[in-house]
């Protein structure tokens, strides 16, 4: 598709910004003030009241990587200290700022990210900044993180970390266990206690 079809698309409210970008060509983004549908990993559902969050979503290119590529660029764009949890949750002193959905085909992919600005559900963060200069900053980094040497995003991930070297439980949909995170491998998956974990819900455990 031809770069100069991509469009930015801004909406009041939809159901998914997902669910908009996903006929739109490379390039595209789509951004709205209020979703009724919004949608996390593992079929969770992700709400926020209409103005308080950037609800976002960018087509770009199918990267195996993408979803840590986002969150790095993400958590960059936020500053204020944001790290990552594996494998694609924002956070800010601990607590869930923000999430990424990556559903992607062999033609492109469609990448959401939401991150809490003046509200937060109970237990979560909120960044308190401008929606229009994060936005601005998370274009740029999408860009540039998008289309990185998988190593130097591998690389920066790991330095942005709040996974790597903390006890975790991982669930899994037929059992779960718990181990330390030492690592994550050139395909992105966890290490956990030398075991590899591709898919799944991870939670920090106190040390």
């Amino acid at each position: 598709m031809a770069a100069d079809e991509a469009r930015v698309v801004h909406l009041e409210s939809v159901a998914s910004t997902q669910d908009v970008a996903r006929d739109l060509p490379l390039g595209s983004v789509v951004v709205a003030d209020h979703q009724t549908a919004g949608r996390g990993r593992l079929e969770h559902r992700w709400e926020a009241p209409p103005g308080t969050a950037l609800l976002v979503s960018f087509v770009l290119a199918p990267n195996p990587l993408l979803s840590l590529a986002a969150g790095v660029a993400a958590a960059e764009a936020c500053e204020q200290g944001v790290r990552l949890k594996w494998p694609n949750d924002l956070l800010l002193g601990g607590r869930k700022v923000g999430g990424i959905l990556v559903e992607a085909t062999t033609a492109k992919a469609v990448c959401g990210i939401g991150i809490n600005l003046t509200w937060a559900p109970k237990g979560g963060a909120r960044l308190n900044q401008p929606r229009d200069r994060l936005l601005e900053r998370l274009r740029g980094a999408v860009e540039v993180w998008s289309s990185a040497p998988p190593k130097d995003v591998l690389a920066r991930w790991r330095e942005l970390s709040d996974t790597i070297g903390r006890k975790v439980r991982v669930q899994l949909p037929d059992r779960a266990f718990e181990g330390l995170a030492q690592d994550i491998n050139e395909h992105g998956e966890l290490i956990v206690d030398a075991a590899v974990v591709s898919a799944g819900s991870v939670t920090h455990l106190a040390s």
